[in-house]
């Protein structure tokens, strides 16, 4: 049944909106290709690079430059041969290309914000690095659909609190719309917002835990699009 009363939906981007961990996963093949290992596979790789990533996105952040940085630090600590001026270039030419390569919006997205937008107060709420999501959601082409843009360093409990209270919304009329449930919906859970669950098979495995027991707070999608059967 269609939620007919005005909400304030609160819409993620990675992964969301546009194709986004892809990529990513395209750079760090490039990556264990280049540091060609004698022993270690890709997935232990992953592993080493997984532990570089857990603390150094507390402080940094997350993006395609830390990502770089992080691979320079694994590459760094695991290389089995002399090191070369140009090696810690090559790596970071990977992350770059990852910030050149065309937007692509998930299917259904465009035509879903386009009928959101009429009906609810629409807010882009992402984290990352901001003037590289910032390009992002310019070279999207949806930034029109939303009546503001967020951008923070962690999506925790308390950022939500934070966003409810700068944007004077009622968390009862509120709802989180994200494929992650480490970022998206747990935490908006957790803040007293409702939360709508659109899974991506490509998401980060960072970002991947089991849901939070939501009941009626909690609306599990199969794609974007179903969201206007719904709002």
């Amino acid at each position: 049944m269609q939620n007919q009363q005005r909400c304030h939906l609160l819409i993620d981007a990675d992964d969301t909106l546009w194709e986004n961990n892809i990529y990513f996963e395209r750079a760090f093949d490039a990556f264990v290709d280049f540091l060609d290992h004698s022993h270690m596979s890709a997935e232990d790789v992953r592993t080493a690079l997984d532990e570089i990533e857990l603390v150094n996105n507390k402080i940094h952040g997350y993006g395609s430059k830390n990502f770089a940085r992080n691979m320079a630090e694994c590459y760094e600590r695991l290389v089995e041969r002399e090191m070369q001026p140009d090696d810690v270039k090559t790596i970071m030419s990977f992350a770059e290309w990852i910030m050149h390569h065309p937007i692509e919006l998930i299917d259904g997205v465009r035509e879903t914000l386009e009928h959101l937008s009429t009906r609810h107060d629409l807010v882009l709420f992402t984290k990352g690095h901001p003037e590289e999501q910032k390009l992002k959601v310019d070279r999207s082409g949806v930034g029109i659909y939303f009546g503001h843009t967020v951008i923070v360093k962690e999506k925790d409990a308390e950022a939500y609190r934070k966003l409810v209270s700068d944007l004077n919304m009622n968390p009862e009329r509120a709802w989180m719309v994200g494929n992650s449930p480490k970022s998206d919906i747990n935490p908006a859970l957790a803040a007293g917002l409702n939360a709508a669950y659109v899974p991506h098979e490509r998401t980060w495995h960072l970002e991947q835990t089991a849901l939070a027991a939501g009941g009626e707070k909690l609306l599990i999608l199969e794609r974007f699009s179903d969201l206007r059967k719904h709002f």
